[in-house]
Order: C-alpha cells, then sequence, then structure tokens
C-alpha cells in the first residue's frame, strides 16, 4: 500500500510541474525556390506569418525561405490559455518587428506612435536641408518626431538642439532623449534615443535608420545625450 501510494504522489507532482511550466518547441523549415506567394517581408528579409517568422535570403539567383515556428506553451486551465490570447491579441505586429532590431522584449515596446512614426520614415534617403519624403536630414527627422510623437518644438539644426536640452551621460539615457555627434566638428549630427544603447536617425550614408552607441563609429564620436525641457511643449492647437 506504501509503494501504491509513493507510485501516486509521483504521478501528481509530475503531472502539476507539465501543467506549470512551458514547453517550447522550434521547428525550422527550408523552402528554397520563389517566396512570392509568402507576406511581404517587414525588413531585412523578415516577416511574420501563421506559421510563425519567416526569414527570406537569396543567392545565386534563387529565394531561400526558413520559416521558424513559434514556441509552444502548455495550458494548464482555461483561464491561462484566455490569459494567453488576451496578451497576443494587444501586441501589434510592429512591436515585433522592432523588439527584433533593438533586440529587447516585445512587452517593452508600448510607444506604438513612435514606431509608427519610424517605419514611415525609414529608408527616407538623407538630404542635407530637407524635411520631406524626397530626402531628410538629421535635425529636421528628430525635430519632426519630437513634435509629432511628444509634443516638443524644437529648433531647426542640431546645434540648437543641443543648445535647448539639459545633458546627460549615455549611461542615463531612456526614451525620447536625443543623441548628439561630432561627425565634422562640434554637434554636427543629431539621433533619438529609443532602448537598449540604440537609436533613430537620418545618416548620411544610409537615410533615416537605426544604429547603435556602441557602434566603433558612434562610440568614438558619441557628444552627450539632450533631455528636453516641458518648457518645450508646444502650445496645444485652439481648434
Amino acid at each position: 500500500m506504501k509503494k501504491l501510494s509513493l507510485f501516486c504522489f509521483s504521478i501528481l507532482c509530475a503531472g502539476l510541474f507539465q501543467a506549470t511550466y512551458a514547453q517550447t518547441s522550434v521547428n525550422t523549415i527550408s523552402i528554397t525556390g520563389s517566396a512570392e506567394h509568402y507576406s511581404p517581408n517587414f525588413i531585412n528579409g523578415i516577416s511574420f506569418t501563421p506559421d510563425g517568422i519567416m526569414r527570406t535570403s537569396e543567392s545565386g539567383g534563387s529565394k531561400s525561405v526558413k520559416i521558424e515556428t513559434a514556441p509552444v506553451v502548455a495550458k494548464s486551465s482555461e483561464t491561462a490559455e484566455v490569459e494567453s490570447s488576451d496578451v497576443i491579441e494587444k501586441i501589434a505586429p510592429i512591436q515585433f518587428k522592432y523588439a527584433m532590431m533593438l533586440n529587447v522584449d516585445v512587452e517593452t515596446l508600448k510607444n506604438i506612435s513612435l514606431l509608427g512614426y519610424i517605419e514611415d520614415w525609414f529608408g527616407i534617403k538623407y538630404r542635407l536641408g530637407g524635411n520631406t519624403k524626397k530626402g531628410i536630414d538629421c535635425s529636421a527627422l528628430t525635430g519632426g518626431l519630437l513634435m509629432a510623437v511628444y509634443g516638443f518644438a524644437m529648433p531647426r539644426t542640431a546645434k540648437q538642439q543641443y543648445n535647448e536640452t539639459e545633458h546627460i551621460k549615455k549611461e542615463d539615457l531612456r526614451e525620447g532623449d536625443l543623441v548628439f555627434f561630432n561627425t565634422h566638428g562640434g554637434v554636427s549630427h543629431v539621433g533619438l534615443y529609443l532602448e537598449n544603447n540604440y537609436f533613430v536617425h537620418a545618416s548620411s550614408s544610409q537615410g533615416v535608420t537605426i544604429s547603435n552607441l556602441d557602434d566603433k563609429y558612434y562610440a568614438k564620436r558619441f557628444i552627450c545625450g539632450g533631455r528636453v525641457d516641458q518648457e518645450n511643449k508646444a502650445p496645444a492647437d485652439p481648434n
């Protein structure tokens, strides 16, 4: 009887353990050939399908598609299943995209307006003095972004924006702060800090893109961060 009781107890513990922890299963499917029937790529050959994350690469005139299926989570109850469904429904595809680019957890990217603005301008070519989709420079991008997303009115040039902000250290940066660089004498380049050392900016070589402060080029030229004061808040529209 004692042995039977121990056996039953072991079975019960094993069942509870399995119900409590997630079981992850990542399957990779590689397909070589045409990828035209799949959903469009978000960026850098990465897109999302009902089957999971799809990565597309091209070599020798042939496209290779690799689909990584999402982890399978063990459900311990109907309540847990409903909660998981609610979380997934609240996460926008754009959050998945930029979470991968910034190498952060998707739940930390809550500013959809910021991500949407970046998405709208991403890849627009650099043009000194430009402020349209035909070409834009670094300070026009940060000025427009601060106004559209945060409601801050900023002057036009990188140097003027530098003078209008509270200067802070790299380790104190947070989302929405400006980052200033000396690329060709004094304050000559500006971007907007996102998260995890990444910032968005209008690069003279790549156009509107996202880079990392630890990249050798930017690490050598970094001056400081700049935090916009509440006094720069644009007046409310009377209409």
